[in-house]
């Protein structure tokens, strides 16, 4: 098959009702504190993976986890992607600091993530 290969998954995002409960959770299960805390967005980073908590589902609104494949080239996979049988849902953004995250749907529903760090 052609095409560009992933870097894996790093990044999940969780939607959280509160967050100051969320982080306190996510803190004694993970074992380290955010590395980002912000009213809009808490990041943790844990064993080379990212652990994102989303208040009420961010703007995608998301209801349920989203686990964020890192990709080289974000157009080309969306491409891919799409060429194969996925829908987007949410289309490459520029979410800040050089990262472009985008949303498809696989034919099953199923929400996967891409994210591409310039």
């Amino acid at each position: 098959m052609t095409g560009s290969s992933t870097q894996g998954i790093k990044t999940v995002l969780h939607p959280v009702s509160d967050l100051a409960t969320a982080k306190a959770v996510y803190t004694a299960l993970l074992g380290v504190p955010p590395q980002t805390d912000g009213p809009y967005y808490v990041g943790f980073d844990a064993e080379g993976q990212h652990i994102g908590l989303v208040p009420g589902g961010g703007p995608q609104g998301m209801t349920s986890p989203v686990a964020y494949w890192h990709v080289p080239d974000i157009e080309a996979k969306l491409a891919e992607v799409t060429a194969a049988g996925a829908t987007v849902k949410e289309p490459a953004l520029d979410v800040g600091g050089g990262r472009l995250v985008a949303t498809v749907t696989d034919p099953d529903g199923n929400v996967l993530g891409l994210i591409q760090d310039r």
